[in-house]
C-alpha cells in the first residue's frame, strides 16, 4: 500500500483521474482508493477543468485520446497554470510520442492495459519526488532571478523562461536543499527514476541546458554550482551587491 497509513491524521492524497472510458474510471478509481487515496473522476477534459476551479488535487492521471479535450491539450492548459504531476495512461505506445510528453508535460507514462502494481509503484515515485518541500510562492534567489516553479517558470532579469518538466523537477530538489549539495545520484533518481540506462551525463547536459537559461553567464554560474565529484548546489545570492554568501562557496 502506498496511500497514507489510515486513522493517523494523514492527508490522503488527491488524484484527478481523467478518461472516457467508464470502465476503466471505476476499476481505476476503486483501485486507487483501496491504496488510500482520494479519487475524482472526469470522463473528458472539459469536465476536468470544471472540476480543478473547485480545488487542486495532488496528481493527475489522464488518458491522451477523449473527445472535446484531448489529453495532450488539457495538460497544457494545466501546466499554463500551475505544475501540476500528470501521469499520462494511453494506448500510444510510440517511443517518440512518450519522449515528447515527458519532455513537455508528464512526469511519467503508463501504456494501456496497464497492470495495477506497476502504475502505483509509479504513482509513489511522482509523489515521493513532490515529498520536496518547496514553498508554492516565488523563491527570489537574487537581483535577476526568481524562480516560480509551481508554474515551472524561471523570472529571469524581468522576462518569464518557460523551464520543461525535467528541469523543474531537478530545481526542486535543488531548492528544497537551498544552500547544500545534492548529489548527482539523488538529481538521476529525481529526473529519470524510470529510464532504463540513465547515466549521470543527463544531469551535466540538463544543468548546462539550465544554467543557459537561467544564470548571467552559464559558463561561470552563480545560482547553479557544481560540487566536483559530489553534486550540484542552488545558491541564493547575498547583500545589495550581489555576492554569494557561505552556500555559495562551492566550485563552479
Amino acid at each position: 500500500m502506498i496511500g497514507p497509513a489510515r486513522g493517523l491524521g494523514v492527508p490522503s492524497p488527491r488524484v484527478l483521474l481523467v478518461d472516457d472510458d467508464p470502465n476503466l474510471l471505476v476499476l481505476l478509481a476503486d483501485q486507487l482508493r483501496a491504496d488510500g487515496f482520494e479519487v475524482q473522476t472526469a470522463r473528458d477534459g472539459d469536465e476536468a477543468l470544471r472540476r480543478l476551479r473547485n480545488g487542486w488535487p495532488d496528481l493527475l492521471i489522464v488518458d491522451m485520446m477523449m473527445p472535446r479535450m484531448d489529453g495532450l491539450t488539457l495538460a497544457r492548459e494545466i501546466k499554463a497554470q500551475a505544475d501540476l504531476p500528470i501521469i499520462v495512461l494511453s494506448a500510444i505506445d510510440t517511443a517518440d510520442s512518450k519522449a515528447d510528453l515527458l519532455e513537455e508535460v508528464a512526469e511519467d507514462y503508463v501504456t494501456k492495459p496497464y497492470h495495477y502494481p506497476e502504475l502505483r509503484a509509479r504513482i509513489g515515485r511522482v509523489l515521493r519526488r513532490l515529498g520536496d518541500k518547496v514553498p508554492r510562492r516565488a523563491l527570489p534567489l537574487g537581483p535577476s532571478l526568481v524562480l516560480e516553479l509551481h508554474r515551472r517558470t524561471a523570472i529571469v532579469r524581468g522576462e518569464a523562461v518557460p523551464l520543461t518538466p525535467t528541469e523543474s523537477r531537478l530545481l526542486y530538489a535543488l531548492a528544497a536543499n537551498l544552500g547544500q549539495t545534492v548529489t548527482t545520484e539523488t538529481l538521476l533518481d529525481r529526473g529519470w527514476a524510470d529510464t532504463e540506462d540513465a547515466d549521470p551525463s543527463y544531469v551535466w547536459v540538463t544543468m548546462r541546458r539550465l544554467r543557459q537559461k537561467i544564470e548571467p553567464d552559464a559558463n561561470h554560474p552563480i545560482h547553479v554550482v557544481t560540487v566536483r565529484g559530489i553534486g550540484y548546489r542552488l545558491v541564493r545570492l547575498d547583500g545589495p551587491a550581489g555576492e554569494a554568501g557561505e552556500a555559495g562557496k562551492a566550485e563552479k
